[in-house]
């Protein structure tokens, strides 16, 4: 009798942990399926640890591409910002996929062709959108790890064996036949046997945690990715096929798979069902026991996990992409790019990041120097050209109302800083920055390039004739194949590179007293300077704003200082 009355207390915990469970999931696939059909558009800013967002470039750092951003460029233009100010991806495919299109500008517009339709079709189909987003939302992430912290690792965990596994297991059943006799007892060995077998698991966990995080999403994946494939219409079958043919050869894989990938074991949903599954994992040591029969296929199949991977983050940043156009209203364009020619005009261009921006137009078609006064907006414009730049060649979309351009390779260097660690001074990083792009240049290939104040780590004299020889060996009428934009200060250069560059600038207005910034670009040299009269509206004594005046004026009239 105390046996049954066990029994029905056991069978009766686990109906109220399964019904609770299964109520909450319920509960929340609602309020996510409302998000997802009234709310597609609205990108809510996530919150990226450490040790998360350095594993978001994974996927990029194993698949390098010679048209890649480097990491000079993607710091200059605050990529990590925008990338966040973007990221709606629901999984670590789609998150990490993402981050590495933006990171490799495409090179021939055709490529871009099949984005935009699928970008066009999820944007127009929402139920075939949202079929997606909530297989998506199934695969979730990988966690703290990427899966490509592992898969290339995996030769490291060496052969395993599950003898000793099964051999714990078997030490549960006579203490469980002790039950039906002698209840005390068969309940204190069942105890035990966990207890140790519990200790046991956590001593191997150690070792191969990270990989059991990857492979269960390895799992995921197969399950994801075969009803993606199902539900993609007759308009994505390029797409559909590719899921189809390297799930094949992963089909072995879906056996026991529900031990290494219930629903919320890797989101830590807390869900009262997966924390009760994962003492019955730890007891039992069933993922184990699945983890390594999967550590010798996946050996061999890593190359088709990879192409399921890419071909569900490329879907999901199609869709994350169409979210973003919904985000900016009107306020974007589809860009028209061409491998011919070396140009760039933009209308109505501006910075995704700023809330109330300054919309510029500019067209041109060898470089420009941008001169101008501080805080005038000369950085920022930089900034907003070569965003867009990425973002019609990645995203194929632009912050501006109209967009063409030649395809290029992006470059830039403006927000260097000393390396303190390597002993190199500002100039020194300056110069090598600044060499790569003329290294790119030489190479023959198409460069858009970005510099801020050429060589500011240096003295006036030496500053000027080294930058008029680095603008010009950048200068398209001089190698046809670099197109940059240049901002500075010596205003001497606007004069000595007026054959090469066409000169635009930034002004200030002074209005009672006080100095306002338009920050709209116009055509020619700058023809007014605020350093001085920042120091006089601050306070600074007027004998030195006279002075400071005066010998500004005698340079300008007799190029020498007095």
């Amino acid at each position: 009798m105390e046996y049954i009355v066990f029994w029905a207390l056991v069978l009766g915990v686990l109906a109220v942990i399964a019904g609770k469970g299964i109520y909450d999931e319920h509960a929340a696939s609602l309020q996510f399926l409302d998000k997802l059909k009234n709310h597609y558009g609205e990108i809510e800013k996530k919150e990226y640890r450490p040790e998360q967002y350095a594993s978001i470039s994974r996927y990029y750092t194993r698949h390098p591409s010679p048209n890649q951003i480097d990491d000079i460029t993607w710091n200059d233009l605050n990529m990590d910002e925008v990338f966040q100010s973007m990221d709606g991806t629901l999984s670590s495919a789609g998150e990490e996929v993402l981050y590495a299109l933006l990171r490799q500008p495409c090179e021939d517009p055709g490529e871009l062709e099949r984005f935009e339709e699928l970008v066009t079709f999820f944007s127009e189909h929402e139920n075939e959108r949202i079929k997606l987003q909530l297989e998506l939302n199934k695969l979730g992430f990988t966690g703290r790890f990427s899966l490509y912290d592992y898969l290339e690792h995996l030769d490291i965990l060496g052969e395993r064996s599950n003898l000793k596994h099964y051999i714990f297991l078997l030490l549960y059943l006579p203490f469980f036949v002790c039950c039906f006799f002698f209840p005390t007892v068969g309940v204190l060995g069942l105890l035990g046997c966990m207890i140790w077998n519990i200790l046991a698991y956590f001593k191997e966990k150690g070792e191969i945690e990270p990989y059991i995080v990857s492979f269960a999403y390895v799992m995921r994946l197969l399950h994801a990715t075969g009803k993606i494939a199902d539900n993609l219409p007759g308009e994505l079958a390029p797409e559909a096929d590719m899921l189809r043919e390297h799930r094949k050869s992963l089909g072995k894989f879906k056996r026991g798979a529900f031990w290494l990938m219930s629903s919320g074991r890797m989101s830590g949903s807390g869900n009262p069902l997966d924390i009760f599954m994962d003492y019955i994992r730890m007891a039992c040591h069933l993922d184990l026991i699945k983890f390594n029969s999967m550590l010798a296929q996946v050996r061999e199949r890593t190359k088709d996990v990879d192409a399921l991977f890419f071909v569900t983050g490329y879907l999901e940043s199609a869709v994350v992409t169409g979210a973003y156009r919904r985000s900016l209203g009107e306020g974007y364009c589809v860009p028209h790019l061409s491998r011919e020619g070396c140009f760039l005009k933009a209308e109505e261009i501006y910075h995704p990041l700023l809330e109330d921006p300054v919309k510029n137009s500019v067209s041109v078609n060898r470089g420009i120097l941008l001169t101008g006064s501080n805080a005038s907006g000369k950085s920022t414009f930089l900034k907003t050209v070569a965003v867009g730049a990425v973002f019609a060649q990645t995203i194929h979309t632009v912050p501006a109302d109209a967009y063409e351009g030649s395809c290029f390779h992006i470059c830039s260097s403006m927000a260097l800083r000393d390396d303190l660690m390597g002993g190199e001074s500002y100039y020194i990083v300056e110069i090598r920055s600044l060499k790569r792009i003329l290294d790119l240049a030489a190479h023959r290939v198409k460069v858009l390039c970005f510099v801020d104040e050429v060589l500011r780590g240096t003295n006036t004299v030496e500053r000027i004739a080294a930058s008029v020889e680095i603008l010009k060996s950048m200068a398209y009428s001089r190698t046809g194949n670099v197109l940059c934009f240049a901002a500075t200060h010596d205003v001497e250069l606007t004069g000595l590179l007026e054959e090469e560059y066409d000169n635009y600038h930034f002004e200030e207005e002074i209005v009672d007293g006080d100095i306002r910034f338009p920050y709209k670009l116009l055509k020619g040299k700058a023809a007014t300077r605020n350093a001085i009269r920042l120091l006089q509206m601050i306070g600074y004594r007027e004998e030195i704003i006279a002075h400071a005046e005066e010998r500004a004026e005698e340079f300008l009239k007799s190029g020498r200082w007095k």
